[in-house]
């Protein structure tokens, strides 16, 4: 489900790129750091802008190391380091873990529950540190089944479980930022968990699975309606934002926000429209 809160490349001055690729590098080591090589194929851009989120917001002293890795053996790269890095690290092991027994359920991938197994203890220690995202996230996954075996048709249903469960993940700590973080949280799980459906909604349409957008796709206006739904949930997310004293990497984060989470979706609706034989796709 996770994977589009990323950049777009070509907003991005080539620093600002550079400085997103050395938190991006960063998290990927810090995975592997504290996890073992296994973790790194856990790497998501979602945990990314997280962790440079709360470095921004919280001021972390960020500590640069250049490191060799398999991506980039001919030369070392920027790896930034710090607690809110290593925070996002935790809550990308908690969220990949679960991602990875859920496809399990869903396509009965044997790879996916050997990879499971092979994370198993490390997400056992993950999860005595963080009570509070735990319990979130297990609610979310009993809720999330039960709205699925009911079919439900709720786009607010389905949407804000996800958003329920990503607000006590944006939660670092339990200050002033609390509140802001979580709304931020919240309405990107919502848009996150909608942009996910509506990216898989002809292969769920096929395989007979459950998405709350099945029935509504060939209603005239549906990918309107879709942009539309999507633009309030990011409107809101973005507002809570700008509440917060941002200010290092205020201009990658907002590229994030306002830009690069937009990039599946007008790929996604160019090829619905193609398919369709529509010429205007935005």
């Amino acid at each position: 489900m996770f994977g589009y809160v990323t950049i777009n490349k070509r907003e991005l001055k080539v620093k600002d790129f550079e400085t997103y690729q050395a938190y991006y590098c960063g998290l990927c080591h810090t995975l592997q750091c504290r996890y073992g090589r296994a973790a790194k194929l856990l790497l998501t851009y979602d945990m990314t802008f997280l962790g440079m989120l709360l470095t921004s917001l919280y001021g972390e002293k960020t500590e640069y190391e250049k490191k060799r890795c398999a991506m980039h053996p001919a030369r070392p790269v920027a790896c930034c380091q710090n607690p809110a890095m290593e925070y996002a690290a935790d809550m990308n092991l908690l969220l990949a873990y679960q991602n990875l027994l859920d496809d399990w359920k869903d396509d009965r991938d044997f790879r996916k529950l050997f990879y499971a197994a092979v994370l198993k203890k490390k997400y056992a220690a993950v999860k005595k540190k963080y009570p509070r995202q735990v319990r979130a996230l297990a609610v979310y996954l009993k809720k999330l089944d039960a709205c699925e075996r009911r079919k439900s048709r709720d786009l607010d249903e389905a949407a804000g479980l996800t958003g329920e469960m990503l607000k006590e993940i944006f939660i670092w700590k339990e200050d002033v930022w609390k509140e802001p973080l979580g709304r931020m949280g919240f309405y990107l799980g919502k848009f996150i968990y909608l942009m996910d459906a509506y990216e898989d909604l002809e292969h769920d349409k096929k395989a007979g699975t459950y998405n709350p957008f099945l029935g509504m796709e060939e209603e005239k206006g549906f990918d309107d309606m879709c942009q539309y739904i999507l633009n309030l949930m990011m409107a809101d997310c973005s507002r809570a934002f700008e509440y917060l004293p941002v200010i290092r990497y205020k201009e990658i984060l907002r590229n994030i926000l306002y830009s690069g989470v937009w990039i599946r979706f007008v790929e996604n609706r160019r090829k619905r429209a193609e398919k369709l034989g529509e010429n205007d796709v935005l």
